[in-house]
């Protein structure tokens, strides 16, 4: 397969929350009668970086939202690992994606009474005796789903962000409150990866992302989806991303989030040829269960 090979800069990962402000200013403007120019795009806007987000951690090579694809993930280049937090039986916070147990554990054998085997219905110790690994290649037997404060210190000492997407909040009430919570647990986390540019929220629960960013605004939340066109300026008061399908969208799409000062990280691109094409639309970041071709694209060697 050949390879098509991008200049681009080092990934840089910056907060972006410059909408309430821009729209401040530009209402003093209007009222000083004075022109109004586009909002600056502060997130990633010095030149063309681009971060690499590794979708459930390195995916493609080790068994998803595990602690082996997260460290994966930070070897292969990447800066940012994007993990699903769900919430126990019994109230534990949980790395998963789907919202039921079988496609990537062995529940329906150890529990083949437990149908349809729904995340919510499991206490954390009957998930900790669950296989999350095998099914991706008998070399992971044994990976276990980890716990949310697992995923938050595996990924804390990786070198690595996180890119943190509250999967179907609508099935766990209150549960962005929990997930504040652990973080805070983990003594200056929140403060130390805001600052570096390493933590944001997501959902495509847009009330979910509303309600959290209430509880931590200075935690920069992404909206999952594709918002319309005339919907963008009233989300971009609060929001910080919009995370959209990588085909949904074109180049006047990414200018116009740009404008508004959000940003675009687009998911979940596996090929070199739609990873070249997200990166020509100007999107801020791209999401791939693949971070090593993507790192190679960006001519980015890891460096953790």
């Amino acid at each position: 397969m050949s390879t098509t090979t991008l200049t681009v800069p080092a990934a840089t990962f910056r907060r972006r929350r410059v909408a309430v402000a821009v729209a401040v200013a530009a209402a003093v403007a209007l009222v000083a009668g004075l022109s109004v120019g586009a909002a600056p795009s502060a997130f990633a806007s010095e030149s063309d970086d681009v971060i690499n987000a590794a979708h459930r951690g390195a995916s493609q090579s080790t068994p998803e939202n595990t602690l082996a694809a997260f460290r994966a993930g930070t070897d292969q280049g990447a800066d940012l690992i994007e993990i699903d937090v769900q919430r126990s039986a019994d109230g534990e916070l949980v790395v998963i994606h789907d919202t039921n147990l079988t496609r990537t554990t062995n529940a329906k054998d150890l529990f083949p009474d437990r149908a349809p085997w729904n995340v919510r219905d499991f206490t954390a110790a009957e998930m900790q005796t669950l296989d999350a690994g095998s099914w991706k290649g008998a070399q992971f037997t044994g990976e276990k789903l980890p716990t949310f404060a697992e995923a938050i210190e595996v990924i804390r000492k990786s070198g690595s962000g996180m890119l943190l997407e509250i999967k179907a909040p609508e099935l766990y009430p209150g549960i962005e409150a929990e997930i504040s919570s652990a973080l805070r647990e983990s003594r200056g986390y929140v403060q130390s990866a805001v600052g570096q540019d390493k933590l944001v929220v997501q959902s495509f629960n847009f009330d979910s992302m509303k309600t959290f960013t209430e509880l931590e605004p200075t935690v920069p939340v992404g909206l999952l989806g594709t918002p319309r066109i005339d919907q963008l300026p009233e989300l971009a008061t609060w929001a910080d991303q919009v995370n959209p399908y990588h085909t949904s969208i074109d180049a006047a799409y990414v200018a116009e989030v740009h404008r508004l000062g959000m940003d675009v990280l687009v998911w979940t691109v596996n090929s070199e040829a739609d990873m070249v094409r997200a990166i020509e639309l100007g999107v801020d970041g791209v999401i791939t269960n693949r971070p090593d071709v993507l790192n190679t694209l960006l001519e980015i060697e890891p460096e953790r």
